[in-house]
């Protein structure tokens, strides 16, 4: 239910550390990594084999390195190994093509780590004690061409769109992920600290630079910050800016935490990010929308296919299609390839499929799941699924089948021309041919704005929810209402028009140099535009959260993928089209759960988690604009503890290391000459130009 953080002292691990230094066209990067040595890595005690100089290598026999099953075999990522020295020579790698289940285990013993581990306990023993990973991350500005017309606004990781795959196996510990800004950029730009809810980790925030709170100042340009969190859990993610809406601008990449599957397969592509993208800056689409859109799989499109032009206004070559190529069956069997979908986009759900072949889902979110079949599968933003794929040539005489994916009927955008298919964005091959697929998508797929099948959901690790702790007035917990205004409340904030919590249209905003972990020890009344909800009760009680739309029209303008950082939570109940609580049916034996949930379009959802994170934690949705115009609020949770693990400057290394942060933050965004377009001339316009959103 939330980030352990044990930091193991034993063995320390280098392996594909990122460290790209500023290029003079950073789209054209390359996403190779480098290692490199800081000072802080010779303090470990003890330094693994992979990609170390041989000096520093150590012969004593002890558990052999593997490469995990979700690896890459090819390319600058396939040196990756999997590494448990601290369990010894007994102990091994279990997983296989025909048991994906195992993860490790010991042969004397008949110990394993494996899917049914409770990786919720975060003892010792329920947690295989990885090794740790050490990465660098350089945010450039640049440009990207991603569909035949040059970007310029790009704000990318390494010199790379997508930025670099972080990967970690479970049980390891990153204790160095540092992040720094370079540059100057052409507009208002900073990483937020809190790129996504599994950098924050809980426990052992005494380690100087651990990041254990949400939000927090973000880092401004020239700035710096080290993250350290564990891997207790396994699965699909991603990284991104918490900046505004500046991960729209290509501020993200793909994260694997690999572990055990509840289903076989023989081989695992590298993860695929669906996004929708603009060609002006996120921070002009939340005003105006996004300019000339079109849809990238893995950072690739053509914007001939998807916009309603009559002349495609190209400067560039277009990138060659996304393409997965799988081997044909044999007389040994047909291969199974696990593929692991991300839903980057600024604003599009999206509807993901392969002509003429079955997805196996394996995986919601962080959680494995008993697995079932469909056609396609809906991906909200920020939702990820593992799915598996048989490579099993299903036409005899047709070798390239196209990969769609259709953006779902959650919100408005431009009609295609006629003809068009914007869908068809890859190609799964099963030869070297480069012709298009002549294949067709596969018929009444639902494109319907809502979630996976309530019950297809069944996590393999199950929960029994308890009672409503916060349950004072009704028996499911606070209400959170989503609501929206007629228009922009420019007197709360310029961009100000969603909101979501208990009072009536109260929309959230960050403070940026002031975050609330600095003030965890206050018991008077917070600045309402922080919007925050206590729920202060211990790690065994759970909390409910309704999400509904306005109760008196009922109306949620749309349905909304909300977000939780530093949880997964229980979906108790989903449902479409009606008015909460009619139709009240929880369910609380095994509930579906992840950590993000698609509010239903005029329903509602009811969520639980256990408080058992102490600390800030955002929820938002995370449909960009809807974000940025207010659609947030902030849980302190567990407040007694909170203050128990950073007592104060003088005791919290963590919060003296956010402190400076800030004070940079603020003396870079203090000065008007920072702010767009760096020549001082919006200096007049005063803080609102420079913050006109919420912030996330």
């Amino acid at each position: 239910m939330y980030l352990g953080s044990r930091l193991w002292s034993s063995v320390s691990y280098i392996l594909n550390l990122a460290t790209l230094s500023p290029l003079e066209n950073p789209g054209a990067g390359d996403q190779a990594a480098q290692v490199t040595f800081p000072d802080q890595w010779q303090n470990d005690p003890l330094l693994t084999p992979a990609n170390i100089p041989a000096i520093l290598q150590d012969d004593t026999p002890g558990f052999i390195p593997f490469t995990p099953p979700g690896g890459a075999t090819t390319g600058p990522y396939a040196d990756f190994k999997c590494d448990y020295p601290n369990l010894g020579a007994d102990w091994h790698a279990c997983s296989t093509p025909t048991d994906r289940a195992c993860w490790l285990k010991n042969d004397k013993t008949n110990q394993r780590y494996d899917i049914n581990t409770n990786y919720e306990d975060t003892s010792t023993a329920s947690t295989p004690p990885g090794v740790h990973r050490y990465y660098e991350l350089y945010l450039h500005d640049g440009w990207v061409n991603a569909d035949g017309l040059n970007f310029t606004y790009a704000k990318i990781f390494n010199g790379s769109y997508p930025g670099p795959w972080i990967q970690a196996c479970w049980g390891d510990v990153i204790p160095y992920l540092f992040l720094a800004l370079e540059t100057y950029f052409r507009e208002l730009i900073s990483l937020a600290e809190s790129l996504y809810q599994r950098f924050q980790p809980t426990q052992a925030q005494w380690d100087q630079y651990s990041l254990a709170w949400d939000p927090a100042c973000p880092i401004a340009p020239g700035d710096n910050f080290t993250y350290t969190w564990d891997a207790f859990q396994y699965g699909s993610s991603w990284y991104h800016s918490h900046f505004a809406v500046q991960y729209g601008d290509g501020a993200l990449g793909p994260l694997t935490l690999h572990g055990p599957s509840s289903a076989t397969f023989d081989e695992a592509v590298d993860p695929i990010l669906m996004s929708d993208w603009g060609h002006n800056s996120a921070f002009e689409a939340i005003w105006r929308g996004l300019k000339a859109p079109s849809v990238l799989l893995n950072g690739t499109g053509d914007l001939s296919i998807a916009n309603n032009l009559t002349q495609v206004p190209y400067d560039c070559e277009v990138p060659e299609r996304y393409t997965l190529k799988f081997d044909p069956p044999t007389r040994r069997g047909v291969k199974r390839y696990l593929l692991r979908l991300i839903n980057t986009s600024f604003e599009s759900t999206f509807v993901f499929s392969i002509d003429n072949h079955y997805l196996q889902i394996v995986s919601a979110d962080f959680v494995p799941i008993h697995p079932y079949w469909n056609t396609s599968v809906l991906v909200g933003i920020g939702q990820r699924y593992n799915v598996i794929v048989e490579a099993s040539h299903p036409l005899a005489d047709v070798d390239d089948y196209w990969i769609s994916v259709q953006r779902a009927a959650c919100f408005k955008f431009p009609k295609l021309a006629p003809g068009k298919d914007y869908l068809a964005l890859g190609a799964l091959r099963y030869g070297d041919s480069t012709d298009n697929p002549l294949t067709s998508v596969w018929p009444d797929i639902d494109l319907r704005c809502s979630d996976e099948e309530f019950s297809s959901l069944r996590p393999i690790l199950p929960w029994k929810v308890g009672s409503a702790a916060n349950n004072k007035t009704n028996p499911t917990g606070d209400q959170n209402i989503v609501e929206v205004s007629n228009g922009l409340q420019t007197e709360i904030f310029p961009l100000a028009q969603f909101s979501l919590g208990t009072q009536k249209f109260l929309p959230f905003q960050i403070d940026y140099g002031d975050p609330t972990f600095l003030h965890l020890n206050y018991t008077g009344e917070w600045n309402p535009l922080r919007v925050m909800i206590p729920e202060n009760y211990t790690s065994k009680d759970w909390v409910y959260m309704v999400l509904e739309g306005d109760p008196t029209t009922f109306n949620t303008v749309g349905a909304h993928p909300i977000h939780l950082h530093g949880h997964d939570f229980a979906i108790l109940q989903q449902i479409e089209n009606a008015n909460f609580p009619q139709k009240l049916n929880l369910k609380l034996d095994n509930p579906p759960r992840r950590d993000v949930v698609l509010l239903p379009q005029n329903g509602y959802a009811i969520i639980a988690f256990k408080a058992d994170n102490p600390g800030v934690w955002i929820m938002h949705c995370h449909i960009a604009n809807h974000a940025s115009f207010g659609l947030a609020l902030q849980i302190m949770e567990n407040q007694p503890a909170a203050i128990d693990i950073w007592p104060s400057f003088e005791k919290s290394d963590a919060l003296n290391a956010t402190r400076k942060t800030c004070e940079t933050w603020n003396r870079w965004a203090g000065n008007c000459q920072n702010w767009w377009p760096g020549d001082g001339s919006t200096c007049g316009a005063g803080m609102n130009e420079f913050y006109p959103d919420s912030g996330i």
